[in-house]
């Protein structure tokens, strides 16, 4: 195993999840608490009941991951992908309207957790469509449709090493 070269690609991930704004770093380390079923994200996330509703919300939302981490992309055919992509897509539509992925680097790097390093060819088509949808404020669909780079949108093919790098909740030191 190189360790070097691990030590390495960790250190990128860091570095990528550190030129994240605030916002979207707490989003991201919340959803793989509900993704990931780390921690009660209710108990732990929650601040007011606004915010109470959108993490039930988001617990509903994202209720179809057993479905899809179970799919793979060598075992979809055409007639797979309406179930996939629906589901996909359904979940990225709510995580997008939260206002709190403001990038397709953050989208994908919470996705790239959520369902594995396959997941990576599907994720362009699933952000550009949750970002088009009319769930999403005009404005802001323009800024995440123009956050995804052409390299990102027509890659001939994606790296299939796992994420090493899992950013998780941080506690606050008494002063």
């Amino acid at each position: 195993m190189d360790h070097a070269g691990t030590t390495s690609l960790t250190i990128g991930e860091l570095r990528e999840f550190a030129g994240f704004t605030s916002c979207e770093q707490r989003y991201i380390r919340r959803s793989l608490d509900i993704g990931l079923g780390r921690r009660d994200a209710l108990a732990l996330w929650a601040r007011d009941d606004d915010e109470r509703a959108s993490i039930r919300g988001q617990y509903f939302a994202y209720r179809e991951l057993t479905f899809l981490r179970a799919m793979h992309p060598d075992d979809i055919g055409l007639i797979d992908v309406e179930p996939f992509m629906g589901k996909l897509l359904s979940m990225a539509v709510y995580d997008l309207s939260q206002d709190r992925l403001l990038s397709f680097s953050a989208f994908r790097f919470l996705y790239e957790r959520l369902l594995g390093a396959w997941a990576r060819p599907w994720l362009p088509g699933a952000f550009c469509g949750a970002a088009a949808l009319p769930q999403i404020e005009p404005e802001r669909r323009r800024t995440l449709l123009h956050s995804i780079s052409e390299a990102a949108a027509t890659a001939p093919a994606w790296s299939d090493r796992e994420p090493s790098f899992y950013p998780d909740f941080i506690e606050k030191e008494a002063a």
